[in-house]
């Protein structure tokens, strides 16, 4: 009798908005990493297979600049056949149109049109504009009404005045037909110079107003635990970190280089692949346990 041989199934990248449907049916979120290289890609790897959770990797233009838009793709879809869940490649604060087809063309299943600084009807109106394209090609979009500052930028101005508004919300939604909606409630990208303050009041509001429609953490690196879990039970979905990551692998990398004259790439760079998985299975660990 011929035996036959079946083939080993590929795995593929999929689109966001199924891993985040899920995880805010079963009270979890999902932990979105930047990566922006090999060694930090391979740590994310390392980590969701550890834990067998569904991750989502992303890049903002600036690693695409850096690394070339097929290169990131090509490296993504490799680790997603390498991952044992599903796993998403998604573009983080895509700032224009143009932006988006580009990633959407390459590969990317999931893209974000960051358009927060814009007036709101025209935040709608680009968004609407790349969630048709993208839909077209079964991707996911992600947009953010409201502002998530950075914790350098300096302002007299209430920062509460940038956090997200139900009622803007609703209609942005609405709007747009985005699957995603990133929000504005204390957080902030880079290191936190003082406490994390977030408004759970306004993040139980606008879950309540939009919806299916996921909800996303934006500088997620810094905020305590118990915060984050609060944040995952007031329906929250994604949550994003790299601020933590790029400093676990700096750090390291600069420990390894002072303690050593060794020239090996892959010594020099082993023990930052380890720094930065132990911070993405802590964030893994945070976001995929049930609340």
């Amino acid at each position: 009798m011929q035996r036959i041989h079946a083939e080993p199934q590929t795995r593929q990248l999929v689109a966001s908005r199924p891993l985040l449907d899920e995880a805010y049916r079963s009270h979890r979120a999902v932990a979105a990493l930047n990566f922006y290289n090999a060694e930090t890609l391979l740590a994310h790897v390392r980590a969701a297979n550890r834990l067998s959770a569904s991750i989502i990797l992303q890049t903002t233009e600036s690693t695409i600049n850096y690394l070339g838009i097929g290169l990131v793709v090509a490296m993504a879809r490799a680790a997603a056949e390498e991952l044992d869940q599903p796993v998403a490649l998604h573009l983080d604060h895509g700032g224009s149109y143009e932006l988006a087809k580009r990633c959407i063309e390459a590969g990317y299943t999931s893209v974000m049109f960051d358009g927060s600084r814009l007036p709101f009807a025209e935040n709608c109106a680009q968004t609407r504009r790349v969630v048709t394209l993208a839909h077209a090609h079964g991707v996911s979009v992600e947009g953010e009404l409201g502002h998530v500052a950075h914790n350098d930028d300096t302002t007299t101005q209430d920062i509460t005045d940038f956090y997200t508004r139900a009622e803007d919300a609703v209609e942005f939604v609405r709007e747009t037909g985005v699957d995603a909606l990133a929000v504005a409630i204390g957080t902030a990208h880079g290191f936190y110079k003082g406490e994390v303050k977030l408004d759970f009041s306004r993040l139980a509001q606008i879950r309540e107003a939009v919806g299916e429609t996921a909800l996303v953490l934006h500088g997620g690196s810094g905020v305590p635990e118990e915060l984050l879990r609060q944040t995952i039970a007031h329906g929250i979905s994604k949550i994003n970190f790299g601020t933590e990551l790029k400093n676990a692998f700096t750090n390291a990398v600069k420990e390894s280089l002072s303690s050593s004259d060794d020239i090996d790439l892959r010594r020099t760079f082993a023990p930052a692949i380890d720094a930065v998985e132990r911070v993405s299975l802590a964030k893994i660990r945070i976001c995929s346990q049930s609340v």
